[in-house]
């Protein structure tokens, strides 16, 4: 079959004409067939006037001039004309001509409301009613066709849309690591919301603790969006009588009507969402809703760019979204509660472990800092991950754990131990390594705690190891422990000045020190760090407290 230009319907892309797709010219070329039958032209053409495809019955066409012809361009001529004005009477058959010897119809390709136009001529009036008649079936046929194909292509975005959300939302769900920073989180939510709703400006408000008196703060957002600190209140408050009015989101515009709510001119439409907390105790920025769900937090987003409003689709997509990072939120403060309660139980053991011996209270923790401190010191001379700084500090806090198993007595006798007491104390870093080695979580701390007495000349315990034989933690906790003792009142004798103890621990260096780890500490400003220890504690370098620095480190063997 050749089409109006004399190639090949075989030959054709998918679609022709930038409408028909080649099943739909077989099928208009089926028809013609049936009609040349009759000593009928079919002709089809776009609303362009472009001829498509001409099946040749036999019979000419009659120009102005009177003369018959059957050119494409008189057909193409014709075609456009009658396209022309069946499209203008709306009509499903149309006829034109003195005798009504000319039958047109629109047909739809499912890409357009005018379609292309099918042409019959010339029809005498015996065959009209029938011509007539299978025109109109072809039309139908079309136009069903036409429907199919709309619905079928509005599923299909209906579907993509829902693909993109279910990407989200895996997204989400796939980055829910409790030890990823609430801010980072959110802000990957907003970003990736904006990928697929188009919007002005979008923010997240989160509740926070500030100068103890509980406050939404915005954490994280994009776009053209300005939530100060009295946008806020408004927001939360009628976020809330929307929910207590049993909607699932604040959303307000004036496409249908006025606005329900008086807001800036910047906004043209607006949607709000409630992040729903878990935890019941304790007060928070607003009264509880009706419900008693207590709202944690919010999403907002303004002015709809590629429609005009927020609909219920999107209310869907933003309440799934905020749900996502409600249920982060919430992991990541019982996250927070656990690592607390963690290094809770840890000092907790470690300061029974201290008590033992009342000269060496508070020990434990000051070897954690000190070993903190030299790590940092190191780390500023040589790649050293936080993770690892945190597995030192923890390595420190725990390096005496032991001693628990040591009578009281051994650890408190003034004078000289015995060779038996002394054996019995030299065994608290394998007994502390075999304790924590049952804690998987725990592994990476072992060879601090196990190697803490080594020394680099061999001369250690208790396996005897000689330089880089001795794990980096040993050596910085070791350093670390010897500091501390040095400066500590003993039974056996007083407290060293920070200026003797740095006199002793040059004289260890490539002894009982590691060169470059004892430099490190030397070098460093540890009258500072004396300062700090001595003042309790109050100033720490860049993690506020020392409780919450202990919280962070925990994070690394949990998290």
């Amino acid at each position: 079959m050749l089409d109006a230009n004399g190639k090949s319907l075989d030959s054709l892309p998918r679609k022709t004409n930038g409408q028909l797709m080649v099943s739909q010219l077989r099928e208009l070329e089926k028809f013609g067939g049936k009609v040349n039958k009759f000593g009928v032209n079919f002709a089809v053409c776009n609303a362009d006037g472009e001829l498509v495809l001409l099946c040749d019955g036999g019979r000419k066409i009659a120009d102005r001039d009177g003369v018959e012809r059957i050119e494409e361009e008189s057909y193409a001529k014709h075609c456009a004309t009658y396209a022309k004005r069946c499209v203008e009477t709306e009509a499903q058959v149309c006829r034109f001509g003195e005798h009504n010897e000319v039958l047109a119809a629109v047909v739809k390709s499912g890409s357009g409301s005018a379609g292309y136009v099918a042409l019959i001529s010339p029809v005498s009036n015996k065959q009209s009613e029938y011509l007539s008649e299978m025109l109109a079936l072809l039309a139908e046929k079309f136009q069903a066709g036409a429907k199919a194909e709309e619905q079928i292509e509005m599923v299909s975005t209906e579907l993509a849309q829902v693909y993109e959300e279910l990407v989200l939302l895996h997204k989400l769900s796939a980055n829910m690591k409790v030890t990823e920073p609430d801010a980072n989180f959110l802000q990957m939510a907003c970003d990736s919301l904006t990928d697929i709703v188009s919007v002005e400006g979008i923010a997240i408000l989160l509740e926070k603790t500030i100068e103890d008196e509980k406050q939404l703060v915005l954490v994280a957002g994009s776009g053209l969006i300005d939530v100060d600190e009295q946008m806020t209140t408004i927001l939360y408050d009628r976020l809330v009588e929307e929910i207590d009015s049993g909607k699932e989101a604040l959303l307000d515009s004036e496409v249908d009507s006025p606005f329900g709510y008086d807001w800036p001119d910047s906004i043209k439409n607006i949607i709000a969402v409630p992040l729903f907390g878990k935890d019941k105790t304790g007060a928070h920025f607003a009264e509880r809703t009706r419900s008693d769900n207590r709202i944690v937090g919010l999403m907002v987003a303004i002015n709809r760019i590629d429609k005009a409003d927020f609909d219920s689709t999107d209310v869907k997509l933003f309440n799934s979204v905020a749900n996502g990072c409600a249920v982060f939120v919430d992991n990541g403060r019982l996250f927070k509660d656990l690592k607390e309660l963690f290094i809770g139980s840890l000092k907790a053991l470690t300061s029974s472990i201290d008590a033992k011996d009342q000269y060496t209270r508070g020990h434990s923790e000051r070897v954690a800092f000190i070993s903190r401190w030299i790590a940092e010191r190191l780390g500023d001379e040589e790649p050293l991950e936080q993770e690892q700084i945190h597995k030192i500090y923890l390595a420190g806090l725990l390096h005496d754990v032991g001693k628990m198993g040591i009578d009281e007595a051994v650890l408190r006798k003034e004078g000289k131990l015995a060779e038996q007491e002394l054996s019995r104390i030299r065994t608290h870093p394998s007994v502390g390594a075999g304790i924590l080695s049952e804690i998987k979580q725990m592994r990476d701390i072992v060879p601090g705690v196990l190697c803490h007495h080594e020394r680099v000349d061999g001369k250690g315990y208790p396996n005897g190891l000689v330089g880089e034989q001795i794990p980096l933690t040993g050596k910085i906790v070791g350093l670390a422990d010897s500091f501390d003792a040095m400066t500590s009142m003993r039974t056996y004798r007083d407290a060293m000045t920070v200026k003797e103890a740095l006199a002793e621990i040059e004289k260890g260096l490539g002894t009982q020190f590691d060169e470059k780890v004892g430099r490190a500490f030397i070098n460093s400003d540890v009258y500072r760090l004396w300062d700090i220890m001595q003042d309790g504690f109050a100033e720490i370098h860049g993690t506020g407290s020392l409780s919450e620095y202990g919280t962070m480190a925990v994070g690394t063997l949990i998290g």
